[in-house]
């Protein structure tokens, strides 16, 4: 079968069940591949068992379902996946694209930044101390054109910016495991919150170094709550009300800067969806974050 041009995914991290800033980014995703004539795809990133619920997994499902945001294919569980992810890692440690490294944040922080092990010459494999691996980056002025935000620049610094990509732990790290499922997967553009933003350009060097082609990025500002700070599971952010999936993907059009009709509020998620790919546009998305009591329930709902 012919891969379609256009491949987005939602990757959420089971660490508990969807909130309402899960919600929009999922939406975006969503509408923008429909409305690209492309695939949907959903990912599960379950590679840290001590902070995962296992009840969260399938309370994310459930409530997309219930969003009637159904994905194009089988769910892909990461850690079904760890064994890749690895043979990828001792891939690039051979290609002299990763190191071993003994170090902790205590000594790394205390040499700004520098391993005082010589890791990137090899000297952690003589530590006899629990070992990460790192990807050894190359300083990088680098620039994207990000699709919401517009024209980004990081400073890339080699050593200093390494990311662990196998933990101490011997736990696959996010960063690796996204960019190895993204290239799998074909992945052509990612959708997905601005708090991620500052990992894009190391993302973009693990990538190429993987013989995969970068994607497009857009990064949507972070939904904020009354006190200020992103929606999340660890600032305790409230799990979506699934008996009112309607409302709640108004709300996120709202915040996503769509301005649906009033009346939607009130209508099945269905009817919400179908009123969502209609008029969907990228370019009225706000680049600043937003509080969720912007996009509050009109009276009487």
């Amino acid at each position: 079968m012919t891969s379609p041009s256009y491949r987005g995914r939602f990757a959420p991290s089971p660490t508990g069940p969807l909130h309402f800033g899960s919600l929009v980014t999922a939406l975006a995703s969503y509408l923008e591949a429909k409305t690209r004539q492309g695939q949907w795809l959903v990912r599960i990133e379950d590679l840290d068992p001590l902070r995962e619920s296992p009840q969260a997994a399938d309370l994310i499902r459930l409530s997309l379902d219930t969003h009637r945001l159904f994905p194009d294919g089988n769910v892909r569980w990461q850690s079904s996946r760890l064994e890749v992810y690895r043979h990828h890692a001792e891939q690039l440690v051979g290609q002299g694209r990763a190191y071993y490294c003994a170090c902790s944040r205590k000594e790394l922080a205390a040499n700004g930044g520098r391993h005082p092990g010589r890791c990137r010459e090899g000297g952690s494999r003589t530590h006899g101390r629990p070992i990460a691996i790192r990807f050894a980056l190359q300083d990088e002025d680098a620039y994207w054109q990000d699709r919401i935000l517009g024209e980004q620049h990081q400073l890339v610094r080699a050593e200093v910016d390494d990311p662990v990509i196998i933990r101490k732990e011997g736990f696959v790290a996010y960063q690796l495991a996204v960019v190895v499922d993204d290239i799998d997967q074909g992945i052509t553009e990612v959708v997905r919150g601005s708090d991620l933003l500052e990992t894009t350009a190391q993302q973009r060097q693990i990538c190429l170094a993987l013989g995969g082609t970068p994607p497009a990025w857009a990064h949507i500002p972070v939904v904020l709550n009354n006190q200020g700070q992103k929606l999340s599971k660890q600032n305790h952010a409230p799990a979506l009300d699934d008996r009112q999936p309607g409302l709640n993907l108004w709300r996120a059009l709202n915040i996503l800067g769509q301005q649906p009709p009033t009346a939607l509020a009130t209508a099945d998620p269905q009817t919400v969806l179908d009123w969502a790919l209609e008029n969907w546009s990228m370019t009225d998305i706000p680049q600043r974050s937003t509080c969720d009591t912007a996009a509050v329930s009109p009276e009487g709902v």
